[in-house]
């Protein structure tokens, strides 16, 4: 046995000491955010296991109504959405949660509430993939009220730009957790046989131009005039470029991981079928977009930055274009000379 290679293991940068560190620069802080990251942290491993379980089972055939214990065997969401509830109440950091499986928000009792945070967060995120293999994730914003007072809904309906951190957790070949509190992306692998997660990569910066773009094309003849031109020019440059490249996993963890490291542009846009899109603004639009601009990238909704959206209920849906900043740049532009071209229509 190698002893002096495990014990260079030791210093590795696991995540609870990357948080640390950044605690120890601000002395005012208690360790609250810290106490709740863990609770986030300690719940992503628990789903990383039961994806990796159901995964396994339907491998070989004992998935189904009943596990091998002939137990009743809860959906994946469902038991995820319980794992994120259990661990971010029992932090005592959370006042108020909000996810994608409860039409109503959680107002976390008094005896287990923390004065700070509100949660929002998508607990399994393209789960309709998992039989396939797919990568699917967590995806989590963190808000802090302005001051201590009774939680309400009207907390966790602000501007993405408000929030204070956020994140996603990818499930697939390997685990990799990628979190912003504002300063920067950093990514964290799990090592399975340490049950930590490790920084793998360290500021996260999302190259300025790419050359991969994101879509489901299926949708192709319901889309609106602009995003049909911006296909079409990734497609048929006009400057005589190479076009490119489509790749499109259906998973929004998986497709903006790969574009955050790769670069391009994931679109979600509206459509005919859908005009406000099919993505959640709290908690998939506004973390993934938090994230994406913390790694100098941008995200544009078809109007307006997409962390300046004012939501008005928990569950609004918007378009988003997001990725490099010189596509986002140029979608902007297909958007912004439409508007100018309809409303020079509608003066004349």
């Amino acid at each position: 046995m190698d002893h002096s290679a495990d014990a260079l293991r030791t210093d590795l940068m696991t995540i609870t000491r990357f948080v640390l560190n950044e605690q120890s620069k601000h002395p005012e802080s208690r360790g609250d955010f810290t106490i709740l990251l863990n609770h986030i942290v300690l719940g992503c491993k628990f789903v990383c296991s039961s994806v990796n379980k159901a995964g396994l089972a339907k491998l070989i055939g004992l998935a189904g109504e009943t596990n091998v214990q002939g137990e009743e065997q809860k959906k994946l969401d469902v038991l995820s959405n319980e794992v994120f509830i259990k661990a971010l109440v029992s932090s005592g950091r959370t006042c108020i949660l909000v996810s994608e499986e409860d039409e109503d928000a959680i107002i976390v009792e008094p005896s287990k509430r923390g004065k700070l945070y509100c949660v929002v967060f998508d607990p399994l995120d393209g789960s309709s993939n998992i039989d396939c293999g797919v990568s699917i994730g967590t995806i989590f914003g963190i808000y802090t009220l302005a001051d201590v007072h009774e939680p309400t809904v009207e907390d966790v309906l602000r501007p993405g730009k408000k929030m204070v951190a956020a994140g996603y957790c990818m499930y697939g070949s390997s685990c990799t957790l990628v979190i912003s509190t504002g300063a920067g992306v950093n990514g964290f692998t799990l090592d399975p046989s340490l049950g930590e997660f490790i920084l793998t990569h360290p500021g996260i910066k999302i190259p300025k131009k790419g050359n991969i773009y994101s879509v489901n094309e299926g949708n192709a003849k319901h889309w609106d005039g602009p995003t049909a031109a911006y296909v079409e020019k990734c497609k048929f440059p006009e400057d005589g470029s190479s076009p490119k490249s489509l790749r499109y996993i259906g998973s929004m963890v998986a497709d903006v991981h790969r574009t955050l490291l790769y670069g391009g542009i994931f679109l979600y846009p509206g459509d005919k079928k859908n005009p406000n899109g099919k993505l959640r603004v709290l908690y998939e639009v506004f973390p993934m977009s938090f994230l994406v601009e913390q790694a100098g990238g941008q995200s544009f909704t078809g109007k307006e930055r997409a962390l300046d959206l004012v939501p008005t209920k928990l569950h609004q849906r918007s378009p988003v274009f997001l990725g490099s900043y010189d596509d986002v740049e140029e979608i902007k532009g297909l958007y912004a000379a439409a508007a100018a071209a309809a409303a020079e229509g509608e003066a004349e």
